[in-house]
């Protein structure tokens, strides 16, 4: 971590005018720490929040399963909808005050589903999680003020491997806490995000300067609104649909993975288990090893179509494999994937001004929540659809090989945005920029 972050704070080159703040370490180890707290506060509670759903269900499993799918809907839904209204705030207020009051949002937002005496207070306890879950997309737009355009890939990938970590370490701790009982888990949660919003309260600094923040409009500060900078940034608008066609081929891992896992070679538990920490682990190794070099040697564009390519195998041998070991060998032809994010990322940041940052990733993180909507009901659909007796013939891995006709698709306009020459569309505010951030065609 620490080599990490010498890289990517050291100065541009002397060639390079720079008349924007440059993040100190102690400012990027901040980034990277809340977006582990938020993680780990996300994974703290999946042991047992399902269980806790169950219980308030009167003990049918059925209607809390129905009842658990629903609150996984509404927490998307609520991501989609104000994520660019956070993102927006962040442009005109700072990235400073909105992580903080992120994390506040989320601390409290635990203690409510820690005492929620019903399903009702739980359900507004997901509400609000969903509404307050800004950290990652205003990190992201911090990190477009801070580093240099040519190291926001390996920033990116750094927080993408983060990412991995907490959703590795976060169940393991949350089975722990839940030994001590059901309520435990969320109390450690919100101890997690309150200490990140006292740890930004103590280091963190404003990474966007007053004279480049951006007038609040409540008008484009949302999902609809937001199209009339995406129609204004030549290439941007496929660089969103990249992103999107990505995010929802990854929504089959949550959704069908454990059940085709089983269904298909008869997995229990510990091996499902054991599968999915094996591909956040080959993600951590990505993005957190693997990304800058690559980026530095080969470039972001390089960096994307490999990832996709990857993506594309993984699923297809997923959706193919006749046996378990196959099944297994899939995730290291999977990994690369982790390419894809630090890299599309470090695209999209070149093509928007400093005032536009934190829209740009409330976008982002809108188009994610959408994902997060569609994909679940879509993929088990297909799923359920292949495995039963309606089905014209028994294809079990329908869903991935879906997800890989999606990554073909996100290939193709990967290919094709990537030599777009882009300088035109350069918005007027870019003389605010270093000039390491010109876009290359």
């Amino acid at each position: 971590m620490q080599n990490e972050l010498t890289e990517l704070t050291q100065e541009p080159p002397a060639s390079e005018v720079t008349v924007r703040p440059r993040a100190g370490r102690a400012a990027l180890a901040f980034i990277f720490a809340t977006v582990f707290f938020d993680t780990l506060g996300f994974g703290i509670i999946i042991p047992v929040l399902p269980g806790l759903v169950v219980s308030f269900a009167g003990g049918d499993t059925a209607r809390g399963a129905e009842v658990f799918g629903l609150f996984g809907t509404v927490w998307a839904l609520m991501q989609f909808l104000f994520a660019p209204l956070l993102g927006a705030l962040s442009d005109r207020y700072g990235r400073r005050p909105v992580l903080i009051l992120s994390a506040i949002g989320l601390g409290i937002d635990y203690m409510i589903m820690a005492l929620a005496p019903n399903l009702a207070w739980l359900f507004v306890g997901r509400v609000v999680s969903g509404i307050t879950s800004a950290s990652f997309t205003v990190s992201f737009a911090y990190v477009a003020d801070t580093v240099p355009g040519e190291r926001r890939a390996g920033a990116y990938g750094m927080i993408g491997s983060i990412w991995g970590v907490g959703f590795i370490v976060g169940p393991l701790v949350g089975g722990l806490l839940g030994a001590l009982g059901p309520r435990v888990p969320f109390w450690g949660a919100a101890a997690f995000s309150l200490a990140s919003a006292a740890y930004g309260l103590a280091v963190l600094p404003e990474s966007l300067p007053k004279k480049l923040r951006h007038p609040l409009s409540l008008r484009k500060a949302n999902p609809v609104g937001s199209l009339g900078m995406i129609r204004a940034r030549t290439g941007l608008a496929g660089f969103l649909t990249v992103n999107f066609l990505n995010f929802l081929a990854f929504q089959v891992l949550p959704s069908v993975y454990v059940l085709y896992a089983a269904y298909r070679y008869g997995w229990g538990y510990a091996t499902v288990g054991a599968a999915l920490a094996l591909v956040g682990a080959c993600n951590i190794v990505v993005q957190g090893l693997l990304v800058q070099r690559f980026v530095s040697r080969f470039g972001e564009h390089i960096a994307l179509l490999v990832g996709l390519v990857s993506g594309t195998v993984g699923f297809v041998i997923w959706g193919l494999a006749p046996n378990s070991l196959l099944f297994m060998i899939a995730i290291i032809f999977y990994a690369p994937i982790g390419f894809v994010q630090p890299a599309v990322q470090g695209l999209m940041t070149r093509r928007v001004g400093p005032s536009e940052q934190g829209q740009l990733q409330g976008i982002n993180g809108s188009l994610m929540g959408l994902t997060g909507v569609i994909g679940p009901t879509l993929f088990t659909l297909i799923f359920a659809f292949f495995i039963g007796a309606q089905a014209p013939f028994s294809l079990p891995g329908a869903p991935f090989l879906l997800s890989a006709l999606l990554m073909i698709g996100s290939l193709i306009l990967a290919a094709k945005v990537t030599r777009v020459a882009t300088k035109s569309a350069l918005p007027r505010d870019f003389k605010a920029l270093t000039l390491d951030d010109t876009v290359q065609g």
